[in-house]
């Protein structure tokens, strides 16, 4: 009877097991890179040296701590052509393009560093500028690492590059709510407790049924 009840006990164990590790996935701190489609931001899907946006275009960088694209947490503020490039008007042989860029919370921020407060500009350059040659024009100094990944603009922040947070520590994106910490016992340790109490019942329950 007892061994049977290990045995569906360990079973119900496995799957809070599991939760409980994937709630300690690794996140990374890195800008990413988003394009304005309509009245919505997509994450782009090539880097901004690679892209050449078209005069009138919107695109947005934001700074944060998350697992991947999906999970990334978008620009924000506001992102109309017409209004951040009011003040800069056409001309011949150069295109505009409008910039958000958004440095993030303090919760995103490495340690000792505290985020600019959001900005916005209209770049005005060459036709066949790039996105990344349009941010240097009005956010610079921009900084890569030696695989060309954008790891700061207008210098913030002053180090690091994509560097991997512990689940524990990653942020949860603007869009979705506050920082998340992992402040309270693991559901691997409140199923394993569990066990032990239950196991305990388990045995004297036997010692009553014998006696």
């Amino acid at each position: 009877m007892i061994r049977r009840t290990v045995v569906l006990l360990l079973a119900a164990l496995l799957p809070l097991s599991a939760g409980a590790g994937q709630a300690q996935a690794a996140g990374y701190r890195y800008w990413s890179f988003w394009e304005r489609d309509g009245g919505a931001w997509t994450y782009a899907t090539q880097g901004p040296s690679l892209v050449r946006p078209s005069d009138g275009d919107v695109q947005g960088f934001r700074f944060s701590v998350s697992e991947d694209s999906a999970d990334a947490a978008k620009p924000r503020g506001t992102a109309d052509f017409a209004t951040l490039c009011a003040g800069t008007p056409p001309r011949d042989g150069k295109k505009r393009v409008a910039l958000v860029i958004d440095f993030g919370t303090p919760a995103d921020a490495p340690s000792g560093e505290t985020p600019p407060a959001g900005r916005t500009a209209c770049a005005r350059v060459s036709p066949d500028a790039t996105t990344a040659e349009a941010l240097a024009s009005v956010a610079g100094p921009l900084r890569y690492d030696a695989d060309a990944l954008l790891c700061a603009i207008a210098g913030y922040p002053e180090k690091g590059c994509g560097e991997q947070v512990a689940g524990g520590e990653k942020s949860v994106p603007a869009e979705k709510g506050s920082k998340a910490t992992d402040d309270g016992p693991s559901l691997g340790l409140v199923a394993g407790i569990a066990v032990v109490v239950l196991l305990g019942a388990a045995a004297a329950w036997q010692v009553r049924r014998r006696a």
